[in-house]
This record gives C-alpha cells, sequence and structure tokens, in this order.
C-alpha cells in the first residue's frame, strides 16, 4: 500500500502566496469565503485513505520552501550527472488540495524549479521536445463544489474526496501538457492578455503577438483580448467565444486574439465587428506596444511591459484519474 501525501496552501502569508497571487491563488470574496471554511473534504480524503491501508500525512504549506520540503522527498536516487530527478518509481503518492487552479499552479511550479535541468546540463535522456522530465502525477482534491470552470471540472476528474482517494491510490494516471514561461513561472490551464477598467470594460491595448511563424497581430491592432489555451478556462470573454477545443494533451498551446474591426456599409453608418484570430503552435509571444499590460495566468493577476513567451511541455505533467 502507498504512503500519501495531503499538500494544502495555507491561508495566507509567505512565499507560497506569492507563487500563486495569494495564498487562495488570487481569488475573490466568494473564493476567499471557502477557504476560510474548515477543509471538510480534506478530513474526508484522508479518511478514505486511511480505511483504505494508506498512511496519509497532511501538510499545509505557507511557503515556497514547505511545498519544496514535499516535493523533495519524490526524489529519485542520486545521478551521476548530479541532477536532481523525480523517482519514477517512487511508492509515495501526493494529493494536492486546491481551491482554485492558482494553487495548483503554485505546487507545480515548484516541482519544475526541482527538477528542472538548466539548459547548459540538459541530459541525454531527457525528451528531446521538453525541458523538464516527467514530473510526478497528482492527485487533484478540489476545496470549492461549486467551482464549475476550475481545471479539474474541465478534465473530468472526480471531484468527491472517496473518489479523489480511490483515484490516487488507482492505476489509472494521464499525462497532461503544461506550458512554461519565461518570466519563471508555468500554466496549467491558460492565460488571458489585456486589462478592464472599473466598470468591466475590456481596456483596448496593442501588442506584437506571435504563434511560432504565424503573427495575430503586427502591434498597431487596437485588441481587445488575447486568450492563451492550455485548457478552455479563457474559452470565452464576456461572452465573446475565442478559443476553439483547446486539448491539454495535444502537445500544443491554443492561442486566440479580439480585434475590433470597422465594417463600412452602403448607405449606413459603418458598424464595429470583433474580428477573432486563432492559431496553434508550439510556442506563443507576447509583446506590449504601449507600457504596463495586465493578464490573469491560472487566475492571478499580473503585469508585463516586455515581451512574455509562454511555451508547451507536452506531457510533462500528470493526474491521477481513477
Amino acid at each position: 500500500m502507498y504512503d500519501v501525501i495531503v499538500l494544502s496552501l495555507a491561508e495566507g502569508g509567505g512565499s507560497a502566496a506569492g507563487a500563486c497571487g495569494s495564498a487562495c491563488g488570487g481569488c475573490g470574496s466568494a473564493e476567499q469565503e471557502v477557504c476560510d471554511t474548515p477543509r471538510v473534504p480534506v478530513l474526508k480524503c484522508v479518511d478514505a485513505l486511511t480505511a483504505a491501508g494508506a498512511r496519509v500525512e497532511t501538510v499545509t504549506a505557507s511557503s515556497d520552501a514547505e511545498i519544496d520540503a514535499v516535493i523533495a522527498r519524490f526524489d529519485a536516487p542520486a545521478r551521476p550527472d548530479g541532477l536532481t530527478w523525480p523517482d519514477q518509481e517512487s511508492k509515495l503518492r501526493l494529493v494536492v488540495a486546491t481551491a482554485t487552479d492558482g494553487q495548483l499552479r503554485a505546487v507545480m511550479r515548484r516541482l519544475v524549479r526541482r527538477y528542472a535541468p538548466p539548459p547548459s546540463k540538459r541530459p541525454a535522456d531527457l525528451v528531446e521536445n521538453r525541458t523538464v522530465p516527467d514530473l510526478p502525477p497528482v492527485a487533484i482534491l478540489p476545496l470549492d463544489p461549486t467551482n464549475s470552470t476550475d481545471l479539474a471540472v474541465q478534465l473530468g476528474l472526480p471531484r468527491d474526496p472517496a473518489a479523489v482517494a480511490a483515484a490516487v491510490l488507482g492505476t489509472t494516471v494521464r499525462r497532461l501538457d503544461l506550458l512554461r514561461n519565461d518570466g519563471g513561472s508555468v500554466t496549467v490551464d491558460g492565460a488571458l492578455v489585456g486589462g478592464a477598467d472599473d466598470a468591466g470594460k475590456a481596456v483596448p491595448w496593442r501588442g506584437r503577438i506571435e504563434v511560432d511563424d504565424a503573427v495575430l497581430s503586427d502591434g498597431t491592432d487596437q485588441i481587445i483580448a488575447c486568450a492563451i489555451g492550455n485548457a478552455g478556462a479563457y474559452a470565452e470573454f464576456d461572452g465573446l467565444p475565442l478559443l476553439g477545443t483547446p486539448d491539454p494533451a495535444d502537445g500544443r498551446v491554443e492561442v486566440a486574439v479580439a480585434v475590433p474591426v470597422l465594417v463600412k456599409q452602403l448607405f449606413k453608418k459603418p458598424r464595429v465587428r470583433v474580428e477573432v484570430r486563432r492559431a496553434r503552435g508550439r510556442a506563443v509571444s507576447v509583446l506590449p506596444r504601449d507600457g504596463e499590460l495586465q493578464f490573469l495566468d491560472d487566475g492571478v493577476a499580473g503585469t508585463m511591459n516586455r515581451k512574455r513567451s509562454w511555451w508547451t511541455e507536452p506531457g510533462a505533467w500528470a493526474v491521477y484519474a481513477g
């Protein structure tokens, strides 16, 4: 029988908060209320694991160092090249209890930080189209039963604590793509580039957006939004369909750019329609043209004022799927 760690992020403080935007992954008041209630799903999952014969340890991390201490227990024996590598034969399994996708991202970010080799020490046994080895699988335990759009829902993963316990003790594992970016973080679901005013209306912005060799905007367009999808969190923006059918296991990132276009009409006033330009590829870059630009990445707010790139790590992470 397996040993299982059930890992949660603490509510408030610590650099783990910075890793995901806040201790609740940048959550709003509704999600914060969920985080402030007793974490009954964790207790139920622990009970189910224990009843199945597993040895269970619960960890509440309030800093990156505490997340790292959990992750280090998945290390393989020392390699001749000195790299730290995950143990693919480990009998230890991990459940990540998440109130938001931002919390899951915080854990995945630390996994990448631990196991991604520096470019100068890239080993011969690393998959050619990746910069990280196969990361240890995780089970996702949603803490907000009312969330109908999180990654667990999109992937069709079990949400009931007992079902999550059964999944982490089972043999079904799904490998999924991970997006890395040159800001030093990762994306498990998607990002939405562009901000809104106090009334919630999109603020047009300009930027050069490229997907591999395709240019979706040359920097002169007034862009309403740019969606970067590993999965489907940002498939729509203010009722406007952006992404088509993003697949988190196809080795591609899907990108959509919404641009207002003036349409001239005979004997009528010109009208504005929104043109959505789409592309799939290995990587995407966004270069802001007008200073600081807001974005959401797995629900975590951020800003950028220089070129930011995201690229796909095919099959780099995995979930226990029941």
